[in-house]
Formats: C-alpha cells, structure tokens, sequence
C-alpha cells in the first residue's frame, strides 16, 4: 500500500472513531496532495508526499512560534495536534548521534576547515540525510562542529 494510500485509509478510521481534530488534518494533508499533483500533472511518488507532509509540518511549526508570541494558548493546542497527526507520515528520524557521525565522516571527506566551507558540507549531507533527519538541527550541528 502507497503512502497515498494510507492516508485515505486513515481518514475513512479517523472519520469512523469520531476524531474530528484528525479527520481535519488528514483532510488537509489530502487537499495540499490534491493541490500538488494538479500542479505536477502527474501522480505524486511517496517522496514527494514526504516533502508535502514536511513542508506543512513546518507551517504548523511556524504558526505555533506566532501563536504562542501572541499568547494564543488555544492555537497552539490546535496546531501541535496536527503536527502530531502529521509526523506519522514521515520516515523515521535518524538519531542524534548517528546524524553526528555521517557529519564528522562528510567533513573528513570534504575536508572542510571552518565556517566558511559549510555550504560543501551541507551539499553532501541533504542527500545522504534525505528527510531522515531535520535540516535546522543538521545545520545547527555542522555549525558547532566547524566551528
């Protein structure tokens, strides 16, 4: 069964068990695919359901920073359930530690000196981390450990 598929799934069992917070962020996720493959003109491959299911991940991520600046308690409930809901469609993330290695071995191999060869560094990595690890924090670490 394709992602696409589960995620209709999904939704008919979240419609069914009366979780509406659930059926209302797979029903999103659905139309942001809908969208997508309109615009593609093409069916979506599961990668490209990830990097959907990713990017509003981080919209969500996004908006509870805003929400909670403005002291919308409420909507950060809201939105953290849904980046819940979201999250389970994502491959699963590498560890911390694992991710410091490939880093460390990507360096000796880049033969990265400091700062300024972090953009080589960060093009080695994105593909061999692929959505297995988040970017920001895959960043963050590169960052401290050229520095």
């Amino acid at each position: 069964m394709g992602l696409r598929d589960q995620i209709d799934v999904d939704i008919k069992s979240a419609m069914k068990s009366g979780a509406k917070d659930k059926v209302s962020a797979l029903r999103m996720l659905s139309a942001a695919l809908k969208n997508k493959q309109i615009e593609k003109r093409a069916p979506l491959v599961d990668g490209e359901i990830v990097d959907t299911v990713r990017s509003l991940i981080k919209q969500r991520r996004d908006s509870i920073e805003q929400f909670a600046k403005g002291g919308r308690q409420d909507l950060v409930d809201k939105e953290t359930a849904e980046v819940a809901v979201l999250e389970v469609y994502l491959p699963q993330q590498m560890a911390r530690e694992e991710i410091e290695r490939i880093i460390r071995e990507v360096i000796a191999q880049t033969g990265a000196q400091g700062a300024k060869d972090m953009g080589k560094v960060m093009k080695a990595l994105v593909p061999l981390l692929a959505g297995r690890a988040d970017n920001k924090l895959v960043s963050e670490l590169v960052k401290s450990s050229l520095g």
